[in-house]
Order: C-alpha cells, then structure tokens, then sequence
C-alpha cells in the first residue's frame, strides 16, 4: 500500500441557498467547473493529471443529475480523457469522495484524482429526488423513520441537553466563523467565483449572521415541535422505538440548526509520484478512513460510533488528535460528540461550522477536510480528525496527518 496525500484542497465561499442568494444563477455544473479550473490552475496540472473526478452530490435530479461529475469535467478546462464519477452518501458525500479517491491511491488504482462535490440547494431543493426512507411505507414502518430534525431532537433528549445548551453552542459557532472571516483564516482556500465577465459574484460566506446572541435565538419557534406533535405524530413513531422516553424535548430551530446554501468544495490527492511529476509538496496523509451504519431512527449519532472504529482501526486514541471538524447538521450533534469523549470544545470547529456558514450537502464532507488541514497548518498542530452524520443513520470520518 502507498501514502495518499493531500496536495491541495479549494472551496468556493458558500452562498445563501435561496432566490436572493448570491450564486442563485450559478448552475451546479457551471460551480463544480469553476472549482475544478482553479485546482488545475494552482496545480499546472496537464493532459491526463488525474485518474478520476470523484464528485459527491445528493439531490441528484435536474441540472444535478445525469452523473453531474462527468459533466462537470467536460464543462472545466480538465482534458476530456478525464471521466467523473457521481456518487451519493448523502451529508457525507464530499468525504466520501475524497475517502475513495485516497484508498484508491493507497491501492495503485491510479496516481491521482480530484475529489470533492456541489450542492446548489437553493435550484435543487433538498428532498426533491425522493427517497424510499421517507416514502415507501413498507421500509418506513420497520425502520421506525422520522424527519432529520425529529431525530436531533430525540438526541437531544435522550442525552440530556436543553435549548440554552444548543444556543449556546450556535452562538459561539457564529463568533469563531466571524473571528475566522476577520482574520482571513480561509483564504488559503476560498476560490471566488466570478461571472462571465470575469466580476466577482461572491468571495465570502454570506449565510453568516455574526450578531447573533443568546438572546436572539431565545425568541425562535422550536421548528419540528408541530411536526412531531401533530400528524402523523412522528414524536409518537419515535417512542415506539424509544419507549423509556415520555415525550420529545423539541430544541432545534433555524438559528441551531445548519443553514441552506450553495457551495462546491475539491481536494487534489495523489502519491508521492505525482507530487514529483508536477513539483508539489504533500500537505497531509490521509492516515485512516472509515463509515459505519447506525440506528436509522435517532439517525445522527453517527459520528460517535465511526471516530471509534476509526480510532480503533488504526490503532489510535482520542487523546492523539489534535483537532476535529464535527459538521454541525444540529446542535445537539456536536453536544453529543463532546459528551462521548469528553473533548475540550475549543478544539472541535475551531472556525465555526454549519450552523454559522451552512451546509451545502453534498460539499460539506469535502469543506470540513480542507477546513481542517488549513487549521492544523495554522496552529502547527498534526493530526486532524473530520467527521460527519448521515441521514437514514451512517456516519463517517476522516483522519489526516501533515507532512
């Protein structure tokens, strides 16, 4: 087995994913091609660079369908030799990508390969592709589903935090992203994306609301508590499977919850061949990578169980890292991710997370590598962890290490 390593990893800033948005007239594919020229730009890469595009997204219908990854590749400036693989892991399918590609690498399957993905969630609503999870009765019933924001709050209330935990924790999500902005900690990384006259549409986070306080998100309406409570009553459909819980502590809202928008995020990964071949210098190895399935009903306690195996599988422990990307789908996510291991809150999303930036679905996975090793490169730390939940219960996680 060869060493993957990172050589390069880029994201475009993530717009608010709605009409008013600023990348609301960027197509999927038009965003995935800018970010591909920009990794072969500050790569020189030439001709044949790359094995494979390995592009996640989720809603995969409309502009995002059709293996967007191939169309991607023939809308950017790569060489048409270049194929595209479009794959589907939902929150999880940046890091996804990026796991594949790096344990393609490790196993001589090719020198290198540009891996990452697109979310437009504001042109490609979340949901819009249907999902048997959700709508096929016979799957539903035995699985015992309920809706994504249902399930953080089961966590929440199976794990004992309260609303003033999760706010808490949103607040400070939106200091760290603004300290971060303020003391251009992304620019190693942010790729602008301009219009066909070559102006800049949007070179910054825009979901952000820097302002925000404990107070503020005190007057928001719990957003699934209706959901639960009236029909089809899926808080009743929850304690089914929970019996020993007598009601559902309903804590999420929009301000503790990751934000909607568009994003695109790539990272470069090859061996030490093709670092010599085009003169660059390894970032970070890619030590370990891993995915496990979860209770499908409480859904998001993933990350709990895939940094065990992970740290298991390679012979690690939680004292080794020195910084983690938990994505912060929900509040009580994180919560549950500091609870498990009693991990210093200063070290998990340094930078903020989702909840400040947002959470472009099929991008994330990607975002929070990048993110991650620009963070470990500031500070002089060396060993990173990301993780993330997946919805219909899976988790998955990342290790890097710098070289």
């Amino acid at each position: 087995m060869t060493d993957a390593y990172i050589y390069d990893a880029a994201r475009t800033p993530r717009g608010k994913g709605r009409p008013d948005g600023s990348l609301h007239e960027v197509t999927s594919v038009a965003l995935s091609a800018r970010l591909l020229n920009a990794v072969k730009e500050r790569n020189g890469l030439e001709g044949h660079a790359v094995e494979d595009v390995i592009w996640g997204n989720v809603t995969q219908v409309k502009e995002q369908g059709g293996c967007l990854a191939r169309s991607a590749v023939l809308a950017s400036n790569l060489d048409e030799s270049i194929p595209g693989l479009a794959i589907n892991r939902f929150c999880a399918s940046g890091m996804e990508a990026v796991n594949l590609a790096a344990n393609q690498v490790k196993g001589g399957a090719g020198q290198a390969y540009i891996a990452g993905g697109v979310e437009m969630m504001g042109r490609v609503a979340m949901g819009s592709d249907g999902a048997a999870i959700a709508v096929d009765p016979s799957l539903t019933f035995g699985t015992y589903f309920v809706p994504q924001g249902i399930s953080a709050d089961i966590i929440a209330t199976e794990y004992g935090f309260s609303r003033e935990d999760a706010d808490a924790l949103a607040v400070e999500s939106q200091r760290r992203a603004a300290a971060a902005w303020a003391d251009n900690r992304f620019a190693k990384s942010i790729v602008p994306v301009l219009d066909q006259n070559g102006l800049t549409i949007l070179d910054r986070d825009e979901y952000m609301r820097p302002g925000t306080s404990i107070e503020d998100l005190a007057k928001l309406k719990a957003s699934f508590k209706d959901m639960g409570e009236m029909m089809p009553g899926f808080d009743k459909v929850a304690m089914l499977k929970y019996p020993h819980l007598d009601h559902i502590n309903h804590i999420h809202h929009a301000g503790n919850s990751s934000g909607i928008v568009d994003g695109a995020a790539a990272v470069l990964i090859g061996n030490a061949e093709f670092g010599k071949a085009y003169g660059l210098k390894p970032r970070a190895r890619i030590r370990a990578t891993a995915k496990i399935g979860t209770d499908p009903t409480i859904m998001l306690t993933g990350p709990v169980p895939v940094t065990e195996k992970i740290l298991k599988d390679s012979g690690m422990s939680i004292s080794d890292i020195d910084l983690f990307e938990v994505n912060e789908a929900f509040a009580s996510v994180v919560l549950r991710f500091q609870q498990a291991f009693q991990v210093d809150p200063a070290l998990i999303n340094p930078n903020g997370g989702s909840i400040a930036m947002g959470h472009p679905l099929g991008a994330t996975g990607a975002i929070i590598i990048g993110t991650l090793l620009d963070e470990l490169e500031r500070q002089d730390k060396n060993i990173g962890l990301a993780t993330l939940c997946i919805a219909s219960g899976m988790g998955a996680a990342t290790i890097i290490e710098r070289v």
